[in-house]
């Protein structure tokens, strides 16, 4: 049985090795790790001033996140609040869940995300208007601004 430490493992450099200053964090994707399949779970060390991804909400997924250590400041349509250890918060799937997780503190925060796992994964951006498709492999990310009909360039 493999297990990970929410209070003493350690997380790798970044996520993907490829985030701007502003979302540089380090993060531990515990699913791969344990061998899980329908249930994911990222745990992400935030430097201050730094975030691990930009606003957004999950069509197909739904996100839990549980406060390990710091103060993390989460954004929501509702607007921002500062979460303790111990907190939990739900982002259904859909426009009503979407969230930003960052950390304004000047202490460092520790973060475990919790969700579903799709075979299919599409996100919204709101402040940048794009939408994110992920299917196997495949990875998409496109603008929303032009909207296509269906029968658009068929014969």
């Amino acid at each position: 049985m493999q297990t990970f430490n929410l209070f003493d493992d350690e997380t790798d450099t970044g996520p993907d090795g490829t985030e701007p200053p502003g979302y540089l964090c380090h993060a531990a994707r515990l699913g791969p790790k344990l061998g899980a399949s329908l249930i994911g779970m990222s745990v992400y060390d935030l430097p201050p001033g730094e975030a691990i991804c930009p606003y957004h909400f999950e069509w197909t997924d739904e996100e839990w996140l549980i406060v390990v250590s710091g103060t993390p400041t989460v954004r929501t349509p509702e607007g921002e609040a500062v979460l303790s250890p111990g907190d939990v918060a739900c982002f259904p799937a859909g426009p009503s869940g979407a969230h930003r997780v960052g950390n304004s503190s000047d202490e460092a925060v520790r973060v475990a995300l919790l969700s579903t796992k799709s075979e299919f994964g599409i996100a919204e951006y709101p402040d940048s208007d794009k939408v994110g498709v992920w299917a196997g492999d495949a990875h998409y990310m496109l603008r929303r601004g032009e909207h296509l009909d269906y029968w658009d360039g068929e014969r």
